[in-house]
């Protein structure tokens, strides 16, 4: 029998959104005027760093699996009763079996994020045996502070910030800024770490994180990662190279227009 690939990418997605319900068939315009599904730019876009047959899209839809089909995308179907979108790769994992010695949770609402960054977790989940996880935080650009805080003010729930160690074992992560930048503190936008949704597993890591309850924090912020934190499990965090491009997720249909305005600037199709 062949030995697993070293990685699998498992890309969640649900329907019910609460924020933005049928977020993922969401129509996203690109460079030449094509209109793609949000849920199928991200599948795109994890292509880029895996094999098709090494990435599966998780849902418990018929409608967005259906779609996915349609585009040539794997599709493993997953209960209704999961919490989040890791507890999702969890149960697809224990539908698919052995893929592969580390799993890769691709965010669905995050088509913009860097091919270089999985291969880059996978690697540093090898290196640091003690964390329960890896995952990514870029610096932040001037203007991506600026998206931040303007969904902060109008009270939207926007992109997620990190704050680590030196050694990089993550500290927090919160969907408000953080650490707080003082508005007249100048070049003040680079102590600000941007959270990419994308988390690299070992598949007993992923089991035991379904096996906890919700934790108080996870269910504050509402970000998966905090059960994580508040089991005491390490989290690695891996600072990646700011890139030329803000990297939007879509979490509110004002995300729209300037994750499309990236797309064309890049000249993706």
């Amino acid at each position: 029998m062949a030995a697993p690939a070293p990685f699998a990418i498992i890309i969640p997605a649900r329907n019910a959104s609460t924020r933005y319900p049928a977020k993922p068939l969401a129509p996203l315009r690109g460079a030449t005027g094509q209109v793609r599904p949000l849920i199928e730019r991200s599948w795109i876009a994890a292509t880029q760093v895996a094999a098709p047959a090494q990435v599966w899209v998780a849902t418990d839809d018929q409608g967005i699996a259906e779609v996915v089909r349609g585009f040539g995308g794997q599709v493993v179907m997953t209960p209704e009763s999961c919490r989040n979108g890791t507890e999702r790769c969890a149960a697809a994992l224990a539908v698919l079996g052995d893929i592969a010695p580390v799993v890769v949770n691709f965010q669905g609402d995050a088509p913009l994020t860097p091919s270089h960054v999985v291969p880059e977790l996978v690697a540093a989940l090898g290196h640091d045996p003690d964390a329960a996880m890896a995952t990514p935080a870029m610096r932040c650009s001037a203007s991506m502070v600026a998206h931040l805080l303007a969904d902060q003010a109008a009270g939207r729930v926007g992109g997620t910030t990190v704050t680590f160690t030196p050694a990089g074992r993550a500290l927090y992560f919160s969907k408000r800024v953080i650490p707080h930048v003082p508005a007249d503190a100048a070049g003040g936008h680079v102590h600000v770490h941007l959270h990419l949704g994308v988390y690299a597993f070992h598949p007993a890591a992923l089991a035991a994180y379904a096996a906890l309850d919700p934790s108080p924090l996870e269910q504050i912020e509402g970000l998966e990662q905090l059960r994580f934190l508040e089991a005491g499990l390490p989290v690695r965090v891996v600072p990646i190279d700011a890139v030329g491009w803000d990297c939007i997720e879509l979490n509110n249909p004002q995300d729209v227009p300037p994750i499309e305005a990236v797309l064309l600037a890049r000249g993706i199709a």
